[in-house]
Formats: C-alpha cells, sequence, structure tokens
C-alpha cells in the first residue's frame, strides 16, 4: 500500500507525517483492495471565520474510490475530522452489504450498539464520545467480512426523473437557491455537459459535471453572478 502525504502551501512536520502513518495502518487490513493513500493539506487564504487548514483523504484502490475532506484552524483536527467521515462512509458501507448477504432487514450496527449517533456521510463530521467508540467504527469500517464489490444491494432506491434545463451555471445556482435544495440538476449551457451544482460551507458552491469527451479535470474558482437582471424585473 502506498502513501503520499502532501502539503500545498505549507510544510507538514515529521510529527504530523507520523500521526498519518499511523492512523492509515487501519488499511492495511484491507489486503490489496487498497492501492494507494493520498492524504492532501492544503493551506488555504482563510476568512474571518478561519478554518484555513483543508484536508482531504483519497483511497484508491481495486473497489470504489472512497474520499472524504475537513477544514479546520488545525492540521491535526482537520486531519481526525476527515478520517472520521471516512470511517463513517466504510461502516455505512458495511452495513447495506450485510443488507445484501443476509436479506433481512438491517442489523444493528456496531456505532448504534455502542450509542453513536448515526450521520448521514454528506452531512457533518461523525463524533465519538470516546476512543473505544471510534475503535468500534474502525471494526466494522475495516472489516472484511462483507467486500464493497459486492453486487448492488436490495435497498430502497427512488427515482425521479425532471425535465432538463438547458441553462449557465450561474443560472442554475439561482434556481437551487430558489427551492431551497442543496444541489440542481441541470445541462450546462455552455459545455453542453450535464452538471450538478451543489452548496458548499457558507456561500460557496460548486459544480460537477460529465464530460462528453470522457476526460477528467478541475477549473480554477470563480465569482459567482446572481441573476440581476431577473432581481431587477422582479
Amino acid at each position: 500500500m502506498e502513501l503520499n502525504i502532501l502539503g500545498r502551501n505549507v510544510t507538514l512536520p515529521d510529527r504530523f507525517k507520523e500521526y498519518v502513518e499511523e492512523k492509515s495502518e487501519r488499511f492495511q487490513q484491507l489486503g490489496d483492495k487498497v492501492q494507494s493513500i493520498e492524504v492532501k493539506v492544503t493551506k488555504e487564504h482563510a476568512a474571518s471565520g478561519h478554518q484555513g487548514m483543508r484536508v482531504e483523504i483519497t483511497v484508491v484502490g481495486r473497489g470504489p474510490l472512497v474520499r472524504a475532506e475537513s477544514r479546520n484552524d488545525d492540521k491535526f483536527a482537520a486531519f481526525d475530522e476527515a478520517y472520521a467521515k471516512l470511517v463513517e462512509r466504510l461502516r455505512r458501507a458495511r452495513d447495506r452489504r450485510k443488507v445484501h448477504r443476509t436479506g433481512h432487514q438491517r442489523p444493528i450496527a456496531v456505532h448504534e450498539a455502542t450509542g453513536s449517533l448515526p450521520v448521514d456521510p454528506s452531512g457533518p463530521t461523525p463524533t465519538y464520545a470516546s476512543q473505544e467508540e471510534l475503535a468500534a467504527a474502525e471494526d466494522e469500517a475495516f472489516s472484511t467480512e462483507y467486500p464493497l464489490s459486492d453486487p448492488p444491494t436490495p435497498v430502497e432506491i427512488r427515482r425521479k426523473r425532471f425535465p432538463a434545463h438547458e441553462i449557465t451555471v450561474d443560472e442554475a445556482v439561482d434556481r437551487m437557491e430558489l427551492v431551497g435544495h442543496d444541489f440542481f440538476l441541470f445541462v450546462d449551457k455552455e459545455t453542453q455537459e450535464p452538471s450538478a451544482v451543489y452548496r458548499r460551507k457558507g456561500w460557496e458552491y460548486g459544480v460537477i459535471s460529465l464530460s462528453n469527451d470522457g476526460r477528467s479535470g478541475e477549473e480554477k474558482a470563480r465569482a459567482y453572478q446572481p441573476d440581476t437582471a431577473n432581481s431587477a424585473a422582479s
């Protein structure tokens, strides 16, 4: 298993690297299913609310890619929060595999038996009242009894379809805010790509697009321009 620890705009002390290496040892339980782990620490220009450190953890292997990120003023705290999110996502995936294997309703998970509150992976950072609870969640998350590469699970999945809106990214953000959702699906008028805008922390937004040419990439952030023309007309 390859572990890459990267610092962007920040020098990472040996103490931090050793801490990350120690926490990453649990992934060795997954064997050759984990090929590499990348931990990227970025020092950003923090606003008045601080949180200038961003930690991203990406796990690449034979199964699905697993990723989590968190922000904090302290790089150690940001890593712990991102690591907790990663553990929670792995644990929830194991729970779904249990349903698939047994064919019965979801069994009581370790984190529930020890009193931890279930957390939506896209929501706040999961918290554990003690190191024992974290260890129990880790045992479940890194268990190999229910592989993450199992076939699709039989849990209830609801599907909805909506007419495709060919609009700009800024217009999509406006519509998302108007309906009060955390994301909005649309077709990007500039690129003709199926896309989704989503709300990040504060007044930050993100957009994910499916490329027509099959390539992946990332663009620099730009300023959001509200639809002032429609606002003035209303």
